[in-house]
């Protein structure tokens, strides 16, 4: 009898444990389905404040871009965000920020500290995550689509005229020049790929307007 009473309790707490763990599971999948959107958008904003290290605001500067010198009358600091990519032919519509930390990458779109910024005639090189509210959609441009790129200080447009698949070494394929302005974006490739990739899907864009 004791041994078929414990038998009977172990069963039971068993059974209880799953149905408990299987609760569980629904309440979790329910919020994440729900909340996605709002955790991902609490995350984003704490990743975004552990980039600097003061916690202090920092003063807004007024920043202009010299015509005779195509340079900048002030440069952001790294973490700064400091204007807004645009592609309307793939929904994407995402803050500009000036370095590429996993932290800023969490954010929006990084731009390269060793690239030119828009409007200074030279190679501007930015990335950005493929996931959901990223660049998941990368895969459905098309030559001749318009990338929009809105600063501080002017608004630039510029026209996709390449789209490769690197890989993760092919440096050489990401050139920093300064004779003409050329706008490279890329992301993770495979776009479905789980964990981490090897490879690179570059854009290539020109500036047509600005």
């Amino acid at each position: 009898m004791p041994n078929n009473f414990c038998k009977n309790v172990l069963r039971a707490t068993i059974s209880d444990i799953i149905v408990v763990l299987l609760f569980l599971l629904i309440i979790i999948n329910i919020c994440h389905y729900f909340l996605e959107d709002k955790i991902q958008e609490a995350f984003e904003t704490i990743n975004f404040l552990s980039i600097r290290e003061k916690s202090e605001e920092v003063e807004k500067v007024d920043i202009k871009l010299i015509k005779e010198t195509k340079k900048l009358s002030y440069y952001p600091y790294i973490g700064d965000k400091y204007g807004r990519v645009r592609i309307d032919s793939i929904g994407v519509d995402l803050p500009l920020y000036h370095g590429d930390s996993l932290q800023i990458l969490k954010n929006g779109i990084g731009h390269s500290p060793e690239s030119y910024f828009p409007g200074e005639g030279g190679t501007i090189l930015c990335m950005g995550h493929n996931y959901k509210t990223m660049l998941r959609n990368f895969s459905e441009l098309k030559l001749g689509d318009i990338i929009n790129i809105t600063t501080d200080y002017g608004e630039f447009n510029y026209k996709i005229y390449d789209m490769r698949i690197l890989k993760e070494t092919d440096t050489d394929q990401a050139p920093i020049q300064n004779e003409k302005e050329i706008l490279m974006i890329y992301t993770c490739y495979p776009f479905n790929n789980i964990g981490y990739a090897y490879q690179r899907y570059m854009v290539y864009a020109e500036l047509i307007e600005e």
